[in-house]
Order: structure tokens, then sequence, then C-alpha cells
């Protein structure tokens, strides 16, 4: 079985592994399928990564979403980024994130430092991190 084995060059290679993969799914790890299973699920994650590479989200927009997610609001961030005018200019995309707001971001509510050093999509054409 795992002699057919064999990377995924292309998208029909991909579609025959995710067939492959939706009649072993829910097989048991350590079994002849499972390992299958396993090892087309590399296969797969590797071709995705490639010809699929995903970008991290916006600093603003994983602010945002943490603040849904953990029902927060404005004011809540106040202790991470400071007075409520500079809250809304980093939510409005008029001030970047500072490295100390960053620091207390990453810290408080888990948001990756990888995503918030990236320049907000507003700030993207030169918009600077300030100290």
């Amino acid at each position: 079985m795992a002699a057919d084995l064999k990377p995924i060059r292309s998208e029909a290679d991909y579609d025959e592994a995710l067939a492959q993969v939706e009649t072993l799914w829910g097989a048991k790890a350590g079994t002849p399928e499972g390992d299958r299973l396993d090892i087309l699920a590399t296969l797969i994650d590797a071709y995705e990564a490639k010809t699929c590479p995903m970008d991290p989200p916006d600093p603003v927009e994983a602010i945002r979403f943490r603040m849904e997610q953990q029902g927060l609001t404005r004011k809540d961030l106040e202790p991470m980024i400071g007075p409520r005018n500079r809250v809304a200019d980093v939510l409005n995309r008029k001030r970047s994130l500072s490295i100390d707001m960053i620091r207390q971001l990453h810290a408080r509510l888990g948001i990756s430092a990888e995503v918030l050093i990236r320049p907000s999509r507003a700030n993207s054409r030169g918009g600077q991190l300030t100290a």
C-alpha cells in the first residue's frame, strides 16, 4: 500500500490524495491505514504550503479578531496600548504599534509577535514601528 505513495506535483495528484484521505479518515494511529493517513496529510500540507502560501494576518485585524473572540472592548486595550485616543488611532490605522504595545498585546492577549510586528495594511507603504 505504501509503495504507491508519491509526491504531490499537480492538481490531479492533490485531488487524488484528498480522496484517499477521505477514505482513510478516522484510521487508528499506528496501523498501516493510520500511517498512510499521516503520510498523505504531510504530503498535502507540503503541497498546499508551496502552492497556496498564506500571509500572516494584518496586525489590526488580529487585534480586532482577538477582541471579538474574548469579548473585549476598546477600553480593555488601554492597559496594553495606552489612552483611549491612542487605542482609536491604532485600530483606525492612524498609528503604528510601538515595541511596548507589541510586547503587551503578545503577553496579555497571546497574539503572535510575528503578526504584530508586520506593518498594518494602511501603513505598509512606509509605516514604521515607534519606540
